[in-house]
Formats: structure tokens, sequence, C-alpha cells
């Protein structure tokens, strides 16, 4: 059988199971409203939201969890008292579907991880312009 291969996160999610499809459609929401002005795109065929040319988040859905990425240790530091009932590794976060969505935490992730990129975006900047100012003629 083929992978699919998909164009729209409303396709993706409808092609997940139906347990999968609810929670799946929290998670969307709350990352969109928490980052309102991001792209939403198929990424790695996951949903994921672009700012500013990068991409902050993605999620995907399987069958007994759904999963945020990418996840890094300030992110898990940051958030490890939260995300105590949830499987971590390898720059993934798993939420059992068992479990109502999280979606104020959810929010507070992706504008983590907004914030993240924007200060590395800003350190990139600073250290490439690095010994470059203008002289004064």
């Amino acid at each position: 059988m083929a992978k699919a291969s998909f164009k729209s996160v409303d396709q993706y999610i409808v092609a997940k199971p139906e347990p999968a499809q609810a929670a799946l459609q929290r998670v969307r929401k709350s990352i969109r409203s928490a980052l309102p002005g991001a792209d939403e795109i198929i990424s790695y065929n996951i949903p994921a939201y672009r700012v500013s040319g990068a991409v902050v988040i993605f999620f995907a859905g399987w069958k007994q969890h759904y999963s945020l990425y990418p996840a890094g240790p300030l992110l898990i530091e940051a958030f490890k008292d939260e995300l105590a009932g949830c499987t971590i590794s390898k720059g993934t976060i798993r939420f059992p579907l068992s479990k109502p969505v999280p979606t104020a935490l959810i929010a507070r992730i992706a504008k983590f991880r907004a914030k993240e990129m924007e200060q590395r975006a800003g350190a990139s900047l600073s250290k490439n312009a690095g010994g470059r100012a203008k002289s004064k003629s």
C-alpha cells in the first residue's frame, strides 16, 4: 500500500483514525490561536506552522497518541512539570489519546517555540553582522 502524500492539514486529519481526528482538530486549533499569523503547511508529510519563513512546530497523529515536534532541552525544561504524563524522546512529545487534549499547554508550547525561533534568528543575524559596522566618512 502506497503512503499518502497530504496536500493540506484537513486532508491529513481526515486520513487519521476517527478517535485521533477530534484530538488533532483541538491541537490544530490551539496552535492556530497561539500563532495567528503562522502559515499552516504540510512539511515532512505532517502538519506544520511556519512563522517568518521558519517552521516553528509540527504535530502528528498516531493510533494511541499524537505528537508535537521539535522539543529541545529548553522547551522540555520549561514545561517539565506539565509534561510529566507524556512520553518524551528524541525531540518528540507524545500525548496519549486516552487523556483530554491540554489545549492551553499546547498553545504555550507553540508560543515558546515561536519565541525560541525568533531569538535564534536574532542571534544569527547579530552573529553575521559582527564586525561589519558602517564606517562614517
